[in-house]
């Protein structure tokens, strides 16, 4: 019983990250971004992922998002959840993107926050 409860509220976090992935997408793609790719994963274990690779056709940036969301603000709501190891590894997973391209284009990284409210926080962190 305890793993059918177990299996029911994962199955419920994975519905609302996907629901506020969802929700930053179409708030993107209204402000002009066109998405490039969804959950762009590194291969193996111990790397990245980026939940958004979007392009600003205004000037050919390949913006790299992260979306965040969080059910309370407790624990200091869905900004303060993207640590420095998280952002190694979107940084990381950005890198190994960039690599299969011939030109490297311009790049930012933006952060989606899905709380009451979205809110788009552009060049959120560089690469360094």
């Amino acid at each position: 019983m305890f793993l059918q409860n177990k299996k029911a509220a994962q199955a419920t976090t994975k519905q609302r990250g996907d629901a506020a992935e969802a929700a930053a997408l179409a708030h993107l793609q209204a402000a002009g971004l066109v998405l490039v790719a969804r959950n762009y994963r590194t291969p193996g274990r111990g790397g990245g992922e980026i939940d958004l690779v979007m392009r600003d056709p205004r000037d050919g940036t390949l913006v790299f998002v992260e979306v965040r969301q969080r059910a309370s603000a407790s624990h200091g709501g869905a900004a303060h959840s993207i640590t420095a190891v998280k952002k190694r590894r979107i940084v990381f997973a950005a890198r190994h993107y960039l690599s299969r391209l011939r030109a490297l284009p311009p790049c930012r990284f933006d952060v989606v926050l899905v709380e009451a409210r979205i809110e788009w926080i552009q060049a959120a962190f560089d690469a360094d």
